[in-house]
């Protein structure tokens, strides 16, 4: 039996790991299918701390790995399909294979909503972006588009004409979704324009992207756009389903905490994404995920405490 599970393999888990190999904990890291979460979909990290000369997504993830992997934690490469958490040990299935633990931390991030274009999927990270405050920079004097009409959407357009020359909103209807402050900023805003009942058929580029097909849903008529960076703006989804119906999540999916990695239940801790819709960056993530270590050091002794006054 393991004294510490950790789910997921991204900042917020990986830094878990560290921190609690270096604490002398047990710790088995289940990596999930995607081996170090949205930073493998990052070709250029630049905001990081602790590296002047930025370093590449899934480079980073592989030096954290090493440095777990250093202080003795264990992987295991495989999907969670189901958790049992209504009592200790806490049971985590990865196929038919069965594990348990004293304490679990969910580390299993979200992802983002895509288009779903195969054009879509060969450009991520070559001028294809689902997290403008990530990559915004690199499109300094540029031309993009931001697809969606939500707050979400609103808000990486208004972030994006920092260091865009044109930012153009691309909506699938006639109005936005968004609140009504986030509409009234972004209409004011003369570099942010808009294109309306219209959706991406494809993306177009070479070593980069350098342009978009768009259809008007309205009229079918299509048009081809010139374009230097495509941000979908259309949503995340969190991934947590293996643990629906074992902890608690609020309206959006997302597990609920308290004290920023506490769940409902006790022994059971939540870290990055995975609980964290509004700041959704790596450095935060593993900030989290410290935190969670932290508390499961602290968790850890309380139960042995009261195992030794038993």
């Amino acid at each position: 039996m393991e004294e510490l599970i950790i789910i997921g393999s991204g900042p917020a888990g990986l830094s878990a790991a560290i921190y609690a190999g270096r604490d002398g904990i047990k710790t088995l890291v289940i990596t999930g299918t995607t081996v170090g979460g949205q930073l493998l979909l990052t070709t250029t990290v630049e905001n990081f701390p602790g590296f002047p000369d930025d370093v590449d997504g899934p480079e980073l993830i592989d030096l954290m790995r090493k440095q777990a992997e250093r202080f003795g934690a264990r992987f295991v490469d495989g999907e969670v399909t189901k958790v049992d958490f209504s009592s200790r040990p806490f049971k985590v299935w990865v196929g038919s294979d069965e594990y348990e633990a004293n304490s679990i931390i969910i580390a299993t991030g979200a992802s983002p909503r895509w288009l779903g274009l195969e054009s879509e999927k060969k450009f991520i990270g070559r001028g294809v972006s689902s997290c403008a405050t990530c990559d915004g920079a690199f499109f300094k004097g540029k031309n993009v588009i931001v697809v969606g009409g939500g707050d979400t959407a609103l808000d990486d357009a208004l972030f994006l004409t920092r260091f865009a020359n044109s930012v153009t909103i691309v909506h699938r209807r006639d109005q936005l979704r968004a609140s009504k402050i986030m509409q009234e900023r972004a209409f004011s805003n003369q570099k942010i324009k808009f294109i309306w009942n219209t959706v991406v058929e494809e993306i177009k580029g070479d070593a980069k992207v350098n342009g978009v097909k768009l259809r008007n849903v309205v009229t079918n008529e299509v048009m081809e756009m010139p374009i230097d960076g495509v941000f979908i703006a259309i949503g995340n989804q969190p991934n947590t389903k293996p643990f629906e119906g074992q902890i608690e999540l609020d309206e959006r999916g997302y597990i609920k905490t308290h004290d920023v990695v506490f769940t409902n239940i006790e022994g059971v801790f939540a870290a990055g994404d995975v609980a964290d819709y509004f700041y959704r960056q790596a450095v935060t993530a593993a900030g989290t995920g410290v935190m969670a270590a932290l508390r499961v050091r602290e968790y850890l002794s309380k139960i042995k405490y009261e195992s030794s006054k038993s």
